[in-house]
């Protein structure tokens, strides 16, 4: 979200805040602190959401280190597969499944 964005978001929810709370209180005092409340409250959620993302950043970091430890454990006397074999296969099943989709359109 580019930072004009949050920053006009985050002017319209304090100063409807600070609004709805002086109509509703007719206090000023009562619209300062309850702004100052909910500035503090989305600083917190704003925090929590940034520990949140480290965190799961953390977890996919750690999943894929997971893998690569698979990987390395392989057997002994097993060899990955040829290249041409590969791109053979995928070719057959390629053609295979275009087959059978022109076999149901026809009648």
């Amino acid at each position: 979200m580019p930072f004009r964005i949050f920053f006009r978001v985050l002017g319209l929810v304090l100063c409807g805040t600070a609004l709805i709370v002086y109509f509703a209180s007719h206090s000023i005092r009562t619209g300062v602190v309850a702004t100052l409340a909910c500035s503090l409250l989305l600083q917190l959620a704003y925090f929590a959401s940034v520990l949140f993302l480290i965190w799961r950043s953390g977890c996919v970091s750690r999943a894929g280190q997971r893998a690569e430890r698979f990987d390395s454990c392989k057997e002994v006397g097993s060899e990955p597969p040829d290249l041409d074999e590969v791109t053979n296969e995928s070719a057959d099943l390629l053609q295979r499944d275009q087959m059978r989709a022109i076999s149901l359109l026809l009648p």
